[in-house]
């Protein structure tokens, strides 16, 4: 492929993702959006009438059923021509326009929570002894009803419901302002040559061999976010805050328990992490000595972590051999396992390649019809990783979406990250038990230490930065920039150690994650990432029965609890036990590389 950015055009057919399954085009589109208008108003008429019967309760949900699968079908359209071209205002206003009808039709239904809760539990038995078709929904009404205590009356939830766009200002504006409005000075490299600093470039610039480059992209980066300092510590105060009202509403002790409760995961798995991953902290202080010792640097600072300690495998990976890489790393997964796979591969669940206007990045999108996977493939090590990862995450939505209702097909956050995961560590071991050669195994084995730097190690340090700062505001402190970037540096001290040196501009990294707007969801990275290395060493250790476990908790969808379906799966994250269990193969891992850079 030429190095020249192509127009989306110029592409195979082959190569870009079958959209036209959801709609065969954008007439389609606009009759459903008229329809899903419609049943927000035919839901109205429910209003009052939920606990009145069986049928009447069992209308509603069927109707609730239906909402779920058209809002499915316009979003994924829509966010997926979106994002195959972002300077086509047309899609833009299609994707406004299907979130604006959600919410119209979200506030239409918010009397629906407090009437069902409002069903004894003695009439809702009748109701499914009256009419068994009802119990189909048994799970998602259980799932409602079991967080009775933190629902507020009909007139309440209205009014909680119309304050969500409201609600979400703090993110909007950070995102405008990070994305859109903020501007950096060129970074200097050693030959004084600029280069143009961005969001974007910024992390590209870190992982340059040119220190010079690093550090003065470093450091005009941080001192640009300190020159806004105190608007974007406003801006993340009111994001806590807000939190921090709806969690009162609704009777929570705080926004982290009412941010977990929605997914029904308990607190103390939040902590656990932090527990666990405090308790490894020597294996992570080691990995940094190993980094300075590789770089030769007598310093090692913030800037010095992401360039690659040894030079990357040069070799081409075009998009079809790793495709058979992937399919063959995934084969301890079993033949229905990979049958799918190859059907995925085969019938354009992939959009491959960049061009003009492109969402960068990747993803995989769970629609109902099937998994639309997003790439921008490069021909890199990398690409092929980010191949299995995003494949993991469509498996998982392809089994969810076939073995369960649609109410019960949506996996939570909580385990997103495990199966593209999982999928990641069994290609790492794949290519590991391939490779003979010293230099491409050590680069291949610092590629996973990374990957557990990175996400267990740094996003525990977020999550834990997320539940300090939420602490020092329902304690009543204001989070101001000095507060904020106090606390930051303290943690960066805490998990980077004595021997990497912690400059002063690192404080203000924290206005640089958007994480922290996601009501505490960055924690999940790290206990998925634990979850998936425990999973897939399980399955190549004992092969058809931790398979057989493995696919049940990919078909489960949310028909049981998160918890739940990784015990069943044979991982107890209630414990700290995977989180400890992965730290230790980091040891064995990080054992073997200090090996190999003696030799």
């Amino acid at each position: 492929m030429s190095d020249a950015i192509k127009e989306r055009s110029e592409f195979r057919e082959e190569d870009k993702w079958a959209i036209h399954d959801i709609y065969a085009g954008d007439e389609l589109w606009q009759e459903d959006s008229k329809r899903l208008k419609a049943l927000g108003v035919e839901a109205v008429g429910f209003a009052g009438k939920l606990g009145e019967s069986a049928q009447s309760l069992l209308g509603f949900l069927k109707l609730s059923e239906e909402v779920f699968l058209l809002t499915d079908a316009l979003a994924n359209y829509a966010m997926r021509k979106s994002d195959e071209d972002k300077r086509v205002a047309k899609y833009q206003d299609m994707v406004g326009s299907v979130m604006s009808t959600f919410v119209e039709v979200d506030a239409a239904t918010s009397f629906a929570t407090p009437e069902l809760m409002a069903i004894s539990d003695e009439t809702l038995e009748n109701f499914y002894a009256q009419c068994p078709e009802l119990l189909q929904f048994r799970r998602y009404l259980s799932d409602i009803r079991r967080r009775r205590e933190h629902v507020l009356s009909a007139t309440e939830e209205k009014l909680l419901a119309a304050a969500g766009e409201m609600a979400n200002s703090p993110e909007t504006i950070y995102s405008m302002f990070s994305d859109a409005d903020l501007t950096f000075p060129d970074a200097v490299d050693r030959e004084g040559k600029s280069h143009p600093l961005t969001q974007e470039t910024y992390i590209a610039y870190l992982h340059k061999a040119d220190r010079i480059l690093r550090k003065d992209a470093f450091e005009k980066f941080y001192a640009t976010f300190y020159s806004y300092r105190n608007t974007l510590a406003s801006t993340l105060n009111a994001q806590v805050k807000q939190l921090q009202f709806f969690a009162q509403a609704r009777k929570y002790e705080n926004s982290m328990q009412a941010a977990l409760d929605g997914t029904n995961v308990p607190t103390a798995v939040y902590t656990n992490l932090i527990e666990a991953v405090h308790k490894h902290m020597d294996k992570m202080y080691r990995y940094i000595d190993l980094r300075k010792k590789l770089l030769g640097e007598e310093e090692l600072h913030m800037y010095d972590i992401y360039v690659p300690l040894l030079s990357e495998i040069s070799a081409e990976i075009p998009y079809e051999q790793a495709v058979r890489t992937v399919m063959d790393a995934v084969r301890p997964l079993g033949e229905e396992y990979g049958a799918i796979l190859k059907h995925g591969f085969e019938n354009r669940w992939v959009d491959v390649y960049e061009n003009v206007g492109k969402r960068s990045g990747a993803y995989s999108a769970g629609a109902k019809v099937h998994p639309f996977v997003l790439m921008n493939y490069k021909n890199t090590l990398d690409s092929q990783f980010t191949l299995a990862h995003e494949m993991g995450h469509a498996l998982h939505s392809y089994l969810s979406n076939r073995e369960q209702k649609p109410l019960d097909a949506e996996y939570v956050i909580f385990v997103a990250e495990v199966a593209s995961t999982c999928n990641e560590a069994l290609l790492m071991e794949y290519l590991l038990a391939r490779t003979t050669d010293k230099k491409q195994r050590a680069y291949l084995i610092n590629h996973f230490l990374e990957q557990f730097r990175t996400t267990l190690y740094r996003q525990t340090m977020f999550a834990e930065f997320e539940m300090n700062i939420g602490k020092l505001s329902q304690d009543g402190a204001t989070l101001t920039a000095e507060a904020l970037c106090e606390e930051y540096s303290r943690l960066n001290k805490l998990y980077y150690g004595e021997n990497m040196v912690i400059d002063e501009q690192i404080a203000m990294e924290w206005a640089r994650i958007p994480h922290f707007y996601l009501n505490y969801y960055v924690f999940q990275y790290a206990t998925g990432y634990a979850a998936a290395i425990a999973l897939s060493q399980r399955i190549l250790n004992e092969g058809e029965p931790a398979v057989k476990d493995y696919l049940s908790f990919l078909s489960g969808g949310c028909s049981k609890s998160p918890i739940d379906l990784l015990k069943g799966a044979g991982v107890d994250m209630s414990t700290t036990a995977p989180v400890e269990a992965a730290l230790e193969h980091f040891g064995k891992l990080l054992d073997e590389m200090e090996a190999l850079m003696q030799d």
